[in-house]
């Protein structure tokens, strides 16, 4: 029989039947909100790539959450705030980098050289270039993504090399070496400025390679 003004779901229900489920409050439902299988990883590839393209004072959480086909609110509720989805983001576009105290585990006569080849290994490839200098610039030009990757760095990078270091001052040391090749990638890759732009890299990495070594070794 039909249930007229009142539709089968509004009919009471018989006895016996167990009351329905209540509605969860919330976060919106899987459907809505873009929640499921891959999301995480989706919100983490569209904030690489919004914060490479934009730097990090034009990327919004509103617009990662957008190229990531996700509610903003999924976006807070996996990272966080902004410097968090940041520091995540960052730290998958340094994995790369993030490996060189292995490579120079054991320090020796060469270690110079092994830290020139690592980082321009990293430099010269296209594929882990662009995504580095993106996040260069935006530590450039805006504090809290500068603190943000200078906190990744000396965290996952520097103490660690300045802990297998058997010299004065570690982590002073580590750090000229590091600037030193940075300040080397600015003029090369950013500012592209000749000769250093055009230079053949072997003919850097033997040219940096022995004040590297001095940095790192010598008393």
């Amino acid at each position: 029989m039909s249930g007229g003004a009142d539709g089968p779901d509004d009919a009471p229900a018989e006895p016996g039947t167990p009351p329905p489920p209540p509605r969860r409050r919330g976060r919106p439902a899987r459907a809505a909100d873009g929640a499921g299988p891959g999301a995480r990883e989706r919100i983490l590839a569209a904030a690489r790539t919004e914060f490479a393209e934009r730097g990090y004072d034009k990327t919004s959480i509103r617009r990662i959450a957008k190229a990531a086909g996700v509610d903003s609110a999924l976006v807070h509720h996996y990272f966080g705030t902004k410097e968090q989805v940041f520091a995540a983001a960052i730290e998958l576009t340094f994995a790369p980098a993030l490996t060189m105290p292995d490579a120079l585990a054991g320090g020796g006569a060469d270690v110079g050289e092994r830290m020139a080849r690592f980082m321009f290994g990293i430099w010269e490839n296209p594929v882990s270039r662009q995504p580095l200098l993106a996040i260069m610039r935006s530590a450039l030009t805006n504090d809290t993504a500068a603190a943000v990757l200078r906190g990744l760095i000396e965290r996952r990078m520097l103490q660690r090399v300045a802990g297998e270091l058997d010299v004065p001052d570690p982590e002073f040391r580590v750090q000229l070496a590091a600037g030193h090749l940075i300040g080397i990638a600015m003029l090369r890759y950013v500012i592209r400025m000749d000769p250093i732009a055009s230079a053949d890299t072997e003919a850097i990495i033997a040219m940096v390679a022995p004040a590297l070594r001095r940095y790192l070794t010598q008393p």
